[in-house]
C-alpha cells in the first residue's frame, strides 16, 4: 500500500519540477486517490510535499538554465521584480499566500523566484499553507465528483480546463515579456518580445 503513496509523492514531483503549466499537483493526487482507493488526508499530505520539493528544486534550476535562454535584460528584469518582492516583507508573503490559495499555476511564481535569484525559503512558507489548503479542497472535491462521476465525466475535457491551462501560458507569459522595470520605476507599461538569446 505504501507503493501507491509514493506514486503520489513521485506524481507530484513530476508535474511541479517542469517549467511549463503543466496540470497541477491536486488533479494527480485526486486519480491516484481515487483509483488506488487510497485515504483522502494522507494523499493531500505526500502529495503536498511532493509538490513543494518540486517547485524547490524548480526554483534551484531556474537560475542555471535563465541565463542561457533568456537575454540579460530580462534576467535583470524578473530580478528586479523579485527584489520589489522581497522588499514588501509580510505583504510579499501575504501576495504569495493568496496567490497559491487561487487556482492558478504557481508555476510563473515560481519561475519569477528563481530567475529573481529568491531563496526558496522566502517563497515555500507561504506556498506550503496555500497549497495544503488549497489542494485539501481539491481532493475533497475530486473525491466527492468520483463518487458522483457519471454527471462529471462530460467535463474533464471542458472549455473551463482549456481556458485554465491558456491562463497559465498567459501568466508565465505576463511573466516574461512585460518589462517589470520599467513598469514599477517609471509607471510604464512595457512590453519586450525580445528576451530569448
Amino acid at each position: 500500500m505504501w507503493l501507491k503513496y509514493l506514486y503520489v509523492f513521485l506524481a507530484s514531483v513530476a508535474v511541479d519540477i517542469v517549467p511549463l503549466p503543466l496540470p497541477p499537483a491536486f488533479v494527480v493526487m485526486v486519480f491516484l486517490q481515487i483509483r488506488f482507493d487510497l485515504a483522502v488526508w494522507p494523499v493531500i499530505s505526500i502529495g503536498v510535499a511532493g509538490s513543494v520539493l518540486g517547485r524547490y528544486i524548480l526554483t534551484l534550476y531556474i537560475p542555471k538554465i535563465a541565463h542561457r535562454i533568456f537575454k540579460p535584460d530580462k534576467n535583470e528584469d524578473v530580478q528586479y521584480l523579485g527584489k520589489k518582492l522581497k522588499e514588501k516583507g509580510w505583504k510579499g508573503q501575504l501576495a504569495i499566500l493568496s496567490y497559491s490559495l487561487l487556482p492558478l499555476p504557481t508555476t510563473p511564481l515560481f519561475i519569477a523566484g528563481g530567475m529573481a535569484n529568491m531563496k526558496p525559503i522566502y517563497i515555500i512558507p507561504a506556498f506550503i499553507v496555500g497549497k495544503f489548503t488549497s489542494d485539501a479542497l481539491a481532493v475533497f472535491m475530486g473525491k466527492f465528483a468520483a463518487e458522483h462521476a457519471n454527471e462529471v465525466i462530460d467535463g474533464v475535457v471542458s472549455w473551463q480546463s482549456i481556458v485554465g491551462f491558456l491562463f497559465g501560458l498567459f501568466l508565465v507569459a505576463t511573466f516574461l515579456f512585460i518589462d517589470w522595470r520599467s513598469l514599477l520605476r517609471e509607471h510604464r507599461f512595457r512590453i519586450n518580445l525580445k528576451i530569448w538569446k
